[in-house]
């Protein structure tokens, strides 16, 4: 049987699919994956990030076959204090991108900066299900680095992406504030890369090669962690060296729930997969499929029933380690009901304001030809937070932008603490056999996103391919958001009840689905990447 691998950008999927060809299982090609994606889309992720990965290991296999969750959270610098930022609060950003500070030091510099857990979870991850060696898992990132790579037209998009509001930090901006980033990001001539243009980056190179030699832990106790600590403790940073030996990965039981006959296995608090379960749960209770798909009536009850579970999120969902999160209670059948009565009574719900995490994120999903199947999210935040530390080549990220500045919330200000993500590496199961293996980049909209591909598939028996390329919305607050391609005719109609918004988008703009499906009969693979980026999926 066949392999597939999907993800957003198509060098990092042609490197995990050769590892396929040569043997390699589904870990192997998501980890080696992942670091390409360091590499090559460098405002997106990194091994300054973080990340949450969502595994089913075949029959046979020596960790069994139930799916696990490894999860690598950006947390908090133990030098944090909860109400350090409540003075200097100018207004929440209107898009739902946490917070606009004084100075943006929850964006941009060296205090934006959480602890990173992507190299301790993609290495964790390797020794737990991999075949291949760390060493060799890192060799086709360490090659692109030291030879350069074509800046991607998306990449050299986002250079040039003016900031969306006066006091918000763009890409550009990034760059701009970091010595290193602009020795590495811009031409000697003081430009930015065109797309097409080879970019190299020998200090990531030399970053990812010492590694491959001393090991993952290398980045939280040695030699990496020594020059990152001693440039973090030098800028007033809030992570100390400290913080990066303490680190601990987070091994939860993944979220579960059931629709329509298919058992969902997605990530727990504070991601997104709560949430997803809970949306399904009330979805369960009406008859989808008696809708025309995207009507005017279906994008409506979608809608209501997406921001009745963003409701109950926003107000009850943070890190479980420093909040008592009532899981059980957000994604139970009594739960669901309730908001299935004040749907149908058109009563309105009140969503209160919540941490939406950044949009700038990646994806990968693979399945290997023994049915092993990983679906794994990474990202470093925003396209801003430009930090890089001398000589290592990579940026940190700038998760501290998507805490509440105000104490006394779930999600405010904690040493230590992780805050909400919109991450929602999802598998769904037809009995014990996996059916869909699914996640996007796209901050809370991944929620909606994964959501309405799983609808697709399961309540209108869409293709894989139809189920990612299909419009979609979301509904988060006050308005729904869909994409151009859903016609004014009938934004006109569900106008009448509530506030829509078409997107100057056709495709992308509410997180990018990358899919793969697996035929319950025929055990037949496929996959979709979302039109809305330069994605790709690939069958080996």
């Amino acid at each position: 049987m066949s392999s597939m691998i999907v993800g957003p950008q198509p060098t990092a999927v042609e490197e995990g699919a050769k590892v396929l060809m040569r043997g390699g299982n589904a870990i192997d090609a998501a980890v080696t994956a992942a670091f390409v994606q360091f590499v090559i889309d460098p405002h997106t992720c990194s091994a300054g990030g973080y990340m949450v990965s969502n595994v089913h290991l075949a029959h046979g296999s020596a960790a069994g076959d139930k799916p696990f969750l490894l999860d690598g959270p950006a947390v908090a610098g133990s030098r944090v204090k909860p109400d350090m930022w409540q003075d200097i609060v100018i207004r929440p950003n209107p898009d739902g991108w946490g917070y606009f500070l004084q100075g943006n030091v929850n964006d941009l510099g060296y205090q934006s900066i959480c602890t990173p857990g992507a190299i301790k979870g993609l290495g964790a991850l390797l020794d737990r299900g991999g075949t291949i060696s760390w060493k060799d898992a890192l060799q086709p990132a360490i090659r692109i680095a030291e030879e350069g790579f074509p800046v991607s037209s998306e990449l050299a998009a986002r250079w040039k992406e003016p900031a969306a509001y006066p006091e918000a930090s763009s890409a550009l901006d990034a760059i701009q504030s970091n010595a290193e980033a602009r020795r590495i990001y811009f031409k000697s001539d003081g430009s930015l890369h065109e797309a097409g243009d080879r970019l190299r980056n020998l200090d990531y190179a030399k970053t990812l090669t010492r590694l491959a030699a001393a090991g993952a832990e290398d980045f939280y106790q040695g030699e990496l962690a020594e020059r990152m600590s001693r440039d973090l403790a030098a800028n007033n940073a809030f992570v100390t060296a400290e913080d990066l030996v303490a680190y601990r990965l987070r091994e939860p039981q993944p979220v579960r729930g059931n629709y329509r006959g298919h058992g969902v296995a997605t990530s727990q608090p504070p991601h997104g997969g709560p949430t997803l379960i809970a949306i399904l749960n009330i979805l369960e209770l009406f008859d989808l499929s008696s809708f025309d798909h995207n009507s005017p009536d279906y994008i409506y009850l979608v809608s209501m029933a997406m921001k009745a579970a963003f409701a109950d999120r926003n107000r009850l969902l943070a890190d479980p380690q420093f909040a008592e999160v009532p899981l059980e209670e957000m994604i139970s059948a009594d739960r669901a009901m309730y908001w299935k009565e004040k749907i149908d009574a058109n009563e309105l719900i009140d969503v209160a304001r919540g941490e939406t995490g950044p949009p700038d994120t990646t994806h990968v999903s693979v399945v290997d030809e023994q049915g092993n199947c990983v679906s794994l999210t990474h990202s470093r935040g925003s396209l801003s937070g430009g930090v890089i530390s001398p000589g290592l080549g990579f940026f940190y990220n700038n998760s501290m932008i998507n805490f509440h500045p105000y104490p006394g919330n779930p999600n405010s200000i904690a040493a230590r603490k992780g805050r909400t993500t919109g991450m929602t590496p999802t598998i769904v199961y037809l009995g014990d056999k996996p059916r869909l293996v699914l996640g996007a980049p796209g901050a809370t909209r991944i929620i909606t996103a994964v959501l309405q591909v799983i609808l697709n598939v399961i309540d209108f028996d869409m293709s894989i391919s139809d189920a990612v390329l299909a419009p979609r919305f979301d509904c988060q607050g006050e308005r729904i958001r869909c994409q151009a391609r859903i016609p004014e005719l009938v934004c006109e109609q569900v106008r009448k009840r509530h506030p829509i918004e078409r997107l100057p988008l056709s495709h992308g703009g509410l997180a990018l689905v990358h899919a793969i499906h697996i035929d319950p009969e025929t055990d037949q693979r496929s996959g979709a990447a979302d039109a809305g980026a330069g994605g790709m999926a690939l069958e080996v």
